[in-house]
């Protein structure tokens, strides 16, 4: 392909963060997390930062002003040239269409949106045992703990729950998924770029389906 231009989409804690840094390996093109980028922002005490805690801290969503530049700006790198992987980016229908907007102006067209689809009860089993350390190292109490209960394995530094692993907070984000992200589907559907993928099975199980349908999809374009 000349240009593998990717969106993961899914509701929080499908596991977009675990395949798009293996994607970012595999393809070597750039990786554009926007709850990272969101996050180092609030850590550094930048202006975003300041204005995204706000709406991160209750699980709402960060108004588009916030976060559309941010992404037209990265996507307008050198760096991504080649292609580029987003998540948590578009998240509405208005970001996505700006999204469009932008790549129309950059003369360039996305290749999919890749949604890993995961039930609510197994999202809030997966993000309600996820444990943090300050430095950005991630555990789980059932599926990966530490060696020592709340202690990085990485860094010796305590392990917390994020604001946004909260039970409470949780549930609202996944009403506001469904309420304002989950119409992305049929947006991308409607463009036939919609690709699905089961996110329940193992994170090496979801790789292999995502490298087979990549697969297909660079046969079907050099056909």
């Amino acid at each position: 392909m000349s240009e593998l231009n990717l969106i993961l989409l899914g509701p929080p804690g499908s596991g977009k963060g675990t395949q798009g840094e293996r994607l970012r390996d595999d393809l070597e093109l750039p990786y554009y997390a926007t709850g990272d980028i969101l996050r180092a922002a609030v850590r550094e005490g930048t202006e975003l930062g300041k204005r995204a805690k706000r709406y991160m801290d209750r699980g709402d969503l960060v108004p588009d002003e916030v976060i559309v530049g941010v992404i037209a700006e990265r996507i307008d790198r050198p760096e991504a040239a080649d292609g580029f992987i987003l998540d948590g980016f578009p998240r509405t229908d208005p970001q996505a269409e700006a999204l469009d907007a932008k790549m129309a102006e950059l003369g360039r067209k996305l290749t999919a949106a890749l949604l890993i689809e995961v039930g609510d009860d197994e999202v809030v089993r997966r993000l309600g045992g996820r444990r943090t350390c300050p430095n950005g190292h991630v555990f789980h109490v059932e599926l990966d703990p530490p060696s020592k209960e709340g202690v990085c394995d990485v860094c010796a530094a305590e392990l917390e729950i994020r604001d946004d692993d909260k039970p409470d907070v949780i549930r609202h984000r996944l009403e506001q998924y469904h309420a304002k992200t989950e119409p992305l589907i049929d947006y991308y559907d409607r463009q036939g770029l919609l690709e699905r993928i089961d996110g329940t099975v193992a994170p090496d199980e979801v790789e292999e389906g995502i490298r087979a349908l990549l697969a297909t999809l660079r046969m079907e374009e050099e056909a």
